[in-house]
């Protein structure tokens, strides 16, 4: 856990979050500034700043992010109208907060804008 990490924080259940989903490496709760109806977060549990710190040993986790978000689109009834999947790297890139993080954002119609 990186101690300034505020997604590090929400996974050791330090600061209070809507958790929709969790499992032994990954949780998922809802977005405090929501940019659609449905805007999840979904979060290794371990630290990790950014996509670009990925390593090719790590396929499998970035995989089963990817599933996990299928997954939850599914249960929060958006699969077959479909969503958006954002990941945001770096200051340049988007990214407010240093930690791997997928957005999983549907429930409307998205504009063909980025984020």
């Amino acid at each position: 856990m990186a101690e300034e990490c505020i997604f590090c924080r929400i996974a050791a259940g330090e600061v209070p979050s809507d958790i929709v989903y969790q499992d032994e490496d990954f949780l998922a709760f809802r977005d405090i500034s929501p940019q659609a109806p449905t805007h999840v977060l979904i979060i290794p549990k371990a630290h990790i700043t950014s996509s670009a710190e990925l390593t090719e040993g790590q396929e499998g986790l970035v995989g089963r992010l990817i599933i996990v978000a299928k997954n939850l689109a599914e249960k929060e009834g958006i699969a077959k109208r479909g969503y958006r999947l954002l990941i945001n790297c770096g200051a340049d890139g988007g990214q407010v907060v240093p930690h791997l993080h997928l957005h999983l954002i549907g429930g409307r119609r998205l504009d063909d804008r980025l984020g």
